[in-house]
């Protein structure tokens, strides 16, 4: 990871998981860290032991609190050199068993809240003419399973924002990039485990191929250093190559899952 020092970075979703371990390895560089999340108590656990981790709780799912936290953050920090976002919920339903109430809610996080961070973040950085944002997307935005639908549908909606928007502003000093990571082995596959699971994720976490949190990091810091737009860390690539070039054996596959 780069030198951190005299860098403000906001980490959204870093009470746990992957947010976490990036707001630590910034904050281990030199970076000060503005630590989002609607868990105090796991952003306290984030920051403990660490003087360059601020902790704001925040609901990303309402513009209004972004842009009250970012305004509070701006004023107590600094300017905001980069954007981590990794906040998003992923439980599993079969779509005829999904309620419009939680679907809608699904997108306000999972969608609307990554274009809210943008939004409130991107006219400070094009106007300073520098910064950088690393966005989560997933590689479930394209590799779709049953039971994942609409966290697929969601995803999808993120993939297709950013790589537009990363064209949108290109040559004007923000390096946007996007995530696309795999299954990985983080307290978010709980919420997938906690509902209705699906049958490939099942799989994945008995026989230990979910992906490991850390590896995946250092996959995502080796694209930004290489300034890929889209990043495919672990076996996403992999998975995006067979969804895309052999569609049918895809679903055969994820779908004798369910059968087991």
């Amino acid at each position: 990871m780069q030198n951190g020092k005299n860098r403000l970075v906001l980490v959204t979703g870093a009470a746990s998981g992957m947010g976490r371990i990036y707001a630590r390895r910034l904050a281990a560089n030199g970076a000060t860290v503005a630590a989002l999340d609607l868990n105090e108590a796991g952003l306290a656990e984030t920051a403990e032991g660490s003087g360059n981790i601020h902790c704001y709780r925040c609901d990303i799912s309402s513009a209004e609190q972004i842009e009250a936290r970012v305004s509070e953050i701006r004023s107590a920090l600094g300017e905001i050199d980069e954007l981590v976002h990794a906040a998003a919920l992923m439980p599993a339903h079969a779509l005829e068993d999904h309620s419009n109430d939680k679907l809608e809610f699904l997108f306000q996080v999972n969608f609307f809240g990554t274009v809210y961070m943008i939004k409130t973040l991107l006219p400070h950085m094009l106007e300073r003419g520098h910064g950088r944002m690393v966005l989560f997307g997933s590689i479930a935005g394209v590799a779709i399973v049953p039971k994942m639908g609409a966290y697929c549908a969601t995803k999808s909606a993120v993939n297709t924002y950013v790589e537009c928007l990363q064209n949108e502003i290109r040559g004007r000093g923000v390096d946007v990039h996007l995530v696309c990571p795999p299954a990985v082995n983080t307290p978010l596959i709980d919420q997938t485990v906690a509902t209705d699971t699906p049958g490939s994720i099942q799989e994945a976490r008995k026989t230990g191929r979910l992906a490991n949190p850390e590896k995946i990091i250092d996959a995502i810091e080796r694209g930004i250093e290489k300034k890929r737009d889209i990043i495919y860390p672990g076996e996403a690539r992999l998975l995006l190559l067979w969804k895309v070039l052999l569609p049918k054996l895809w679903w055969k596959t994820v779908l004798s899952f369910e059968n087991k």
